[in-house]
């Protein structure tokens, strides 16, 4: 039941840069949204599995969240503060610090940068770069941290990385754990830093996401990337996880090297941390790599002060204490349990990723885009990642209720019965 485009949505094709992605998949005029729910201006209901690319974890228009954005709006309070002291900022930080930093024991600062997330990782290079004294970063094959050109240097994706339309340096790519079969990437970078003739300089950081959202979702086992941080640890580098995307719950807990015990040097956020889809980004950072002097690297609205009240709720609502996260453990399950019967479906199809950051490798992106296109036409908005769009990938609000999850999966199972049905039927 997909929105038409006519007359009324041509502006889009006429002034908005070709630069535009998510809206030529997805071609409806979306005029409302709800908890896991998206309405075109036709009236037509979608089932969201895509929620603002893990930036709405909570859903469209938490209540609890919008009646205290709302209530700080209509008692005129700041809106933009740039990086000064206000009443919204010292909650946030309170309740950042009460209900996810002490209970984890982390001792990092807080440091707010410009809203997005590839402002977070320039940042994150450039604190290890000043605090080491080295210019070298270690990144991995379908790393995905941003377009900016610091933050496209360590990301894998060649189209991506021809954006640029110049060189990208500063970075030595290495294989992520299990991309090629056979090869032991954390002993390979163990051996290569350890021989003086290895040819990789003295690392500043290691940067890696525990799974690789846009990547494909590949995760990384606990044992590699407790190796990785040892390695890092040998060699005097900072080990930077970049947890823009697999943050705030996505993969199970808050952040999504709990489970492997690591302890980060630097930490990026963004996405899910306004709890709203508000613009804010953040990088935690031990205290003693805190080296930037004020306004060395800043940005006009690092004091989304929106953002911030958001983020306060939210953090309130879902992390005080552990219920949401075994909430979570229970969904993950069931999440699993849907994309194994997807995956049952195609020949050679796997399940993967962690927690509620999954989907389904279906082998080729033209399969997976056509399934995607499909279930849009069905009602449901699903997208694609992997290194050639060949992985369906689910990433619905972590609050969706069981039977709209249950709904959504029907119309991606559909989906998928109707495309192999075409296929068979072009085939003969």
């Amino acid at each position: 039941m997909p929105n038409d485009m006519d007359q009324t949505t041509d502006v889009f094709s006429r002034r908005e840069s070709n630069a535009r992605s998510y809206c030529r998949a997805i071609p409806a005029l979306f005029n409302r949204a709800s908890g896991s729910e998206l309405f075109d201006a036709d009236g037509n209901r979608y089932i969201d599995f895509l929620a603002g690319c893990s930036s709405l974890n909570y859903g469209h228009n938490d209540p609890d969240m919008k009646d205290a954005l709302i209530a700080h709006i209509a008692g005129d309070g700041v809106a933009q503060g740039l990086d000064m002291h206000t009443d919204a900022k010292q909650s946030f930080l309170a309740a950042f610090d009460e209900c996810i930093l002490k209970p984890r024991a982390m001792d990092h600062r807080v440091m707010f940068t410009g809203p997005t997330g590839a402002n977070a990782v320039e940042a994150a290079m450039k604190i290890a770069r000043k605090s080491t004294g080295r210019t070298n970063i270690v990144a991995f094959t379908n790393g995905f941290h941003g377009v900016t050109m610091g933050a496209l240097a360590a990301t894998g994706n060649g189209y991506h990385r021809s954006g640029a339309a110049m060189d990208t340096s500063g970075v030595t790519r290495l294989p992520y754990d299990d991309y090629a079969k056979g090869v032991d990437s954390a002993e390979l970078l163990e051996q290569m830093l350890a021989d003086p003739s290895g040819g990789v300089d003295a690392p500043a950081a290691i940067i890696l996401e525990t799974v690789q959202g846009e990547g494909g979702l590949n995760a990384a086992s606990d044992d590699w990337l407790r190796r990785i941080e040892r390695i890092a640890r040998d060699h005097g580098a900072l080990l930077i996880i970049d947890d823009i995307q697999a943050g705030c719950g996505r993969s199970g807990r808050f952040f999504s090297f709990e489970k492997a015990g690591l302890n980060p040097d630097l930490i990026t956020m963004a996405k899910s941390i306004s709890g709203f889809g508000l613009p804010m980004a953040l990088v935690l950072v031990r205290p003693e790599h805190d080296v930037f002097g004020p306004a060395e690297h800043n940005g006009t609205f690092r004091g989304n002060t929106h953002a911030f009240v958001t983020a306060t709720a939210a953090i309130r609502k879902f992390w005080a204490d552990d219920r949401f996260e075994r909430e979570l453990e229970l969904k993950s399950e069931r999440l699993t349990l849907n994309l194994q019967k997807i995956a049952d479906l195609l020949p050679g199809a796997r399940v993967k990723g962690r927690g509620m950051m999954k989907g389904v490798d279906v082998g080729s992106g033209e399969l997976a885009g056509a399934i995607c296109a499909r279930a849009f036409e069905l009602g449901l908005i699903v997208e694609t990642s992997g290194a050639h769009d060949e992985v369906v990938k689910i990433l619905a609000p972590l609050t969706t209720p069981e039977p709209l999850f249950d709904e959504g999966f029907g119309m991606l199972g559909q989906a998928v019965r109707d495309v192999s049905t075409g296929m068979r039927t072009a085939a003969e």
